[in-house]
């Protein structure tokens, strides 16, 4: 995906997972499909090795993501994030200024 930096924010979101239950994942997944749905995310990738886990999300405003931050959904999240899912976290957002890649076509 070739993503237009000229507008682009990434959020990035750093935790140290407590626990993982159904609850989490399904809430994980309604987050990720609101995200696209009503929110005009670009891109989203998470990724968790042991206890730790970082997912990367793209957006076209900061707008978006104050918007995203305070849906109902997201704030129910942070709040069961906070009791019962995470021994901590980090949230960064910054602004994309370059990007290029690579794609082996073979």
């Amino acid at each position: 995906m070739t993503i237009k930096t000229e507008q682009v924010y990434a959020v990035i979101f750093t935790a140290t997972m407590k626990q993982v239950d159904d609850e989490y994942l399904q809430m994980a997944n309604r987050l990720r499909d609101l995200a696209f749905a009503e929110f005009s995310c670009l891109e989203f990738n998470a990724v968790t090795e042991g206890d730790k886990e970082v997912a990367i999300s793209y957006w076209p405003s900061k707008q978006h993501i104050l918007d995203w931050k305070q849906h109902p959904l997201h704030k129910k999240a942070q709040k069961l994030g906070q009791e019962r899912w995470y021994s901590d976290y980090r949230v960064q957002v910054v602004h994309v200024e370059r990007e290029y890649k690579f794609a082996n076509q073979d």
